[in-house]
């Protein structure tokens, strides 16, 4: 028998505005039909003035405590992946375990931009596989709004704010991929590929927070490649092939790397969960959402097989596979 990191429990949290492809064509060289076909992407959420993302985090995760029946008093570490925190310290994770009343264990942030959420329920797992806690708390929460250049419609059209949250807890399997719960995660990176995407701001270079910059065609060239590795890494380490999964839940970057991704791997479209329409590039926030939205409107059953992915800024990438 070992230990295995099972999600007990999902949740998200979007803010209520919400910025159509009309309304940023209206204040940029843009309109709906470049956006669509360069991204898939019709509209976004952004936070509300004052709104923060320790509240957007905290809203997700108190979605997803409910979901798996248990309070916060429960937890026994807190991530939260976000590479737009309240503030450079303390963690915004901190404020997060004060506001669901966790009262023991630890709460730090993991920053990987939009491979994020991977990193932190990688870490998450490895903690409760080594036994040191039995419950967890992962969270993905983002306001990139914050640091966009809302002139730049090469960049400001694709982001949108949002949280995502899962809860793990341990649970005993008998070492096979019939296992519920994490099977196996995969982190890389490349520092390389740096001023590919990034912020141009920071407390150590501008004091300044700064805003996002892409090149997008090596960016997308990138993406394809590392994520089709990836995957196929999760699958290998299992012994399982593409038709052995049941859902893919890719961060939602761009309609056309997804399509990629999925060409690449042989994987129908039909299994590959796409929110990026409505939700934008939510960064590390992505996939919980995701993931959350697809659980809950009954498409992910227990027992199914799905394989998260993603890749951001860095680079970084990974995958895990999850049994639900």
């Amino acid at each position: 028998m070992i230990v295995r990191s099972q999600i007990v429990g999902c949740g998200s949290y979007l803010p209520s505005r919400l910025v159509t492809n009309a309304e940023l064509a209206a204040q940029v060289d843009t309109s709906d039909e470049w956006i669509v076909e360069r991204s898939g992407i019709r509209q976004r959420h952004i936070a509300a003035e004052g709104e923060t993302t320790s509240d957007l985090a905290t809203n997700a995760a108190l979605r997803a405590l409910e979901a798996a029946g248990i309070s916060g008093s429960a937890v026994d570490l807190l991530i939260v992946a976000t590479a737009t925190p309240d503030n450079t310290f303390p963690a915004t994770a901190t404020k997060v375990q004060s506001r669901i009343g966790m009262k023991h264990g630890a709460a730090f942030d993991i920053q990987a931009v939009c491979s994020g959420f991977v990193y932190a329920l990688s870490v998450a797992d490895n903690f409760i596989k080594t036994g040191q806690v039995q419950t967890a708390l992962v969270i993905g929460a983002e306001t990139f709004s914050r640091i966009l250049d809302w002139s730049d419609r090469a960049t400001c059209v694709l982001f949108g704010d949002g949280a995502g949250a899962v809860v793990l807890r341990a649970n005993r399997g008998k070492g096979s991929s019939a296992d519920r719960g994490i099977l196996s995660t995969h982190l890389h990176s490349d520092g390389t590929h740096y001023d590919l995407l990034y912020v141009d701001g920071g407390p150590s270079s501008t004091q300044t927070v700064g805003h996002v910059h892409m090149e997008g065609r090596e960016v997308f060239r990138h993406a394809v490649i590392n994520l089709a590795s990836v995957v196929g890494e999760a699958l290998a380490a299992n012994d399982l092939k593409a038709s052995d999964i049941d859902w893919v839940v890719p961060h939602q970057a761009n309609r056309r790397i997804i399509e990629g991704t999925a060409k690449k791997l042989g994987f129908p479209l039909d299994k590959m969960v796409m929110t990026v329409e409505r939700h934008a590039n939510t960064s590390a926030a992505s996939i919980p959402l995701a993931l959350t939205e697809a659980v809950g409107d009954g498409r992910i059953k227990p027992g199914q097989l799905v394989l998260l992915e993603a890749m951001g800024g860095g680079f970084t990438w990974g995958s895990a596979l999850v049994r639900m």
